[in-house]
């Protein structure tokens, strides 16, 4: 098992909620779809990121993440309960490149919530492991699974 999975499962597992199971889908495949606009300008991309509350581009889609990273990255907004929608980057050579040049931010997963880039993998992990993302996706309106969750020794872990 990888470094961020045992990170992401040492500062998880003391948490008291319960890992959500939906019968709705927890991400949208829009980015694998046909109908999507093959030219990713500035415009398609701002619509691209401002569809859902929170999107993600990464490389394969959340029921089979092709990188470590954008595994962790699903995995996080799972434990969360997110719904999100998800774009395959690796789907277009224009959308991958694009999508980076968009947020000039060099690496892929990328995730924005309301609209806003937040980061990738590292940083969304640490705002997991440090509560952050529950106050950001609640600033989204949308009420996290690990709210009412005690946190961990992760604050603790972290300054280690």
């Amino acid at each position: 098992m990888g470094t961020i999975f045992r990170q992401i499962l040492r500062h998880s597992l003391p948490y008291k909620a319960a890992l959500h199971t939906r019968n709705t889908r927890l991400w949208s495949s829009v980015g694998a779809t046909s109908n999507e606009p093959q030219n990713y300008t500035k415009d398609v991309l701002k619509k691209l990121v401002t569809s859902n509350k929170v999107v993600v581009f990464m490389k394969g889609n959340p029921s089979a993440p092709r990188c470590g990273f954008s595994n962790a990255v699903v995995q996080i907004l799972r434990m969360h309960g997110v719904v999100y929608d998800a774009h395959d980057v690796l789907s277009s050579d224009e959308l991958r490149q694009n999508i980076k040049d968009f947020t000039e931010w060099p690496t892929i997963p990328q995730v924005f919530i309301n609209g806003e880039f937040v980061g990738g993998c590292d940083i969304l992990l640490q705002m997991h492991h440090n509560g952050d993302l529950v106050e950001e996706l609640k600033k989204a309106g949308i009420e996290s699974a690990l709210k009412d969750a005690e946190p961990s020794q992760a604050k603790e872990d972290i300054k280690k």
